[in-house]
């Protein structure tokens, strides 16, 4: 019903930012809370941080918070993750993921592919 793709992800050094983005389709994509998610080599996915389906209550993992901001654009179906400040341990796969407002991954429906984020020292 909702087909996600993430995109923006790359090789950075540490202090340095990036701006993952979603394209999503779908007739619901509206409807859905919003999430990130990220895994790395040999660990379990991580929850990042998610935003309702009007855009607002944003919220984010502690180990992000002050650095991340999530937001939307539903006119253009549109998520995106501004990462600011990065560091080595934030390198990852990074998930989209659309489904209830929830740090739970399997509060999630749909799924990107994913995006690698590199950041080195």
């Amino acid at each position: 019903q909702v087909r996600l793709v993430e995109f923006g992800g790359g090789l950075v050094q540490a202090g340095g930012s990036l701006r993952l983005s979603c394209a999503a389709s779908g007739r619901s994509f509206s409807r859905h809370a919003m999430g990130w998610f990220r895994q790395a080599p040999g660990k379990e996915r991580e929850f990042v941080s998610t935003v309702s389906w009007s855009g607002g209550s944003p919220f984010y993992s502690d180990s992000v918070k002050g650095r991340f901001i999530i937001s939307r654009d539903n006119a253009k179906d549109m998520v995106y993750l501004q990462m600011n400040s990065l560091k080595p341990e934030d390198t990852a796969v990074y998930y989209c993921a659309a489904g209830g407002l929830s740090d739970y991954a399997r509060d999630y429906d749909y799924w990107g592919q994913g995006t690698q984020v590199t950041v080195s020292s």
